[in-house]
């Protein structure tokens, strides 16, 4: 990158499912040619949506309601092929039972509310009287029969509910044995116009991903003791998370991912998807 003006600003996101795209980042000097911008989920969706950002993550939904301006990155995602860890619907009964029930949205997870959502509605023909409040188990409960609960709060939920005799989900485990296919929940993209004019850019942007992956995926363990460092989660714990996660975007993801976009269309969340057309980056 020979240009500071072509220096591209880059999102991170500071959860612990991304870490591991970022670790080796850190660990490279890869940081020094990007102009590297730390936010929430949320404030970072609408910033790479609004051309502030040149390259960043995205929540699935929100990449499909904007794919027109967006190229994904290839083989880069934040997922699971099966149980997830941290993203669960808690319930005090079972699924079909909360038609007209209240089920509190303790996350502003657009991509893992919409799922939950989904699935009951297909799945179990449940259409239950949703409302947002705090990611509290607890809280949730006192008004509620059941909660969706997404990242850190979920993975402490998983540990608690059973002993409280409480239904632990997994939605991304839903998600795979009602479709047969991955779960896909954040993918990166590249603004379109961005690709367009800094192509190599772009390619060592997403080189420095995929390294700073597979480096992390090497040391998993070292990772997680890292992180467990200021986490509230010990190293075990972690490092059994880190494995679960699917990071790559291959043939299964990406037809989870349309699969994903098609019944996200019918309830008329996002645009279908061009069965035709480019979707990815050259790199």
């Amino acid at each position: 990158m020979t240009d500071v003006e072509q220096r591209p600003r880059v999102g991170h996101i500071q959860f612990l499912n991304c870490l591991p795209i970022y670790w080796g980042l850190m660990r490279s000097g890869a940081l020094l040619d990007v102009d590297l911008r730390k936010d929430t989920p949320d404030a970072l969706n609408a910033a790479l949506v609004a051309g502030d950002l040149d390259i960043g993550p995205i929540s699935l939904v929100e990449y499909l309601r904007h794919a027109d301006d967006l190229l994904l990155l290839p083989d880069l995602a934040v997922g699971s092929d099966g149980p997830v860890l941290s993203v669960n619907l808690i319930s005090t009964r079972p699924l079909a039972e909360l038609d007209g029930r209240p089920v509190a949205l303790g996350s502003t997870s657009r991509t893992g509310v919409l799922l939950a959502q989904m699935l009951l509605a297909e799945r179990y023909r449940a259409k239950p009287d949703y409302f947002r409040c705090p990611p509290d188990l607890s809280q949730m409960l006192m008004e509620a029969d059941a909660g969706v609960l997404i990242g850190d709060p979920a993975l402490r939920a998983m540990h608690e509910a059973p002993a409280r005799g409480l239904r632990v989900v997994d939605l991304a485990e839903e998600w795979r044995d009602w479709t047969g296919l991955p779960m896909v929940f954040a993918v990166w993209a590249v603004r379109r116009e961005f690709a367009a004019a800094h192509p190599g850019t772009v390619k060592e942007v997403h080189e420095a991903f995929l390294r700073s992956r597979d480096l992390c995926l090497d040391e998993l363990d070292t990772v997680a003791a890292a992180a467990a460092r200021w986490e509230p989660f010990d190293a075990a714990t972690l490092a059994n998370y880190f494995r679960t996660l699917d990071f790559s975007l291959g043939e299964r993801q990406v037809a989870g991912l349309r699969e994903f976009a098609r019944r996200a269309a019918e309830h008329g969340e996002a645009p279908a998807l061009p069965e035709d057309g480019p979707l990815f980056a050259e790199v």
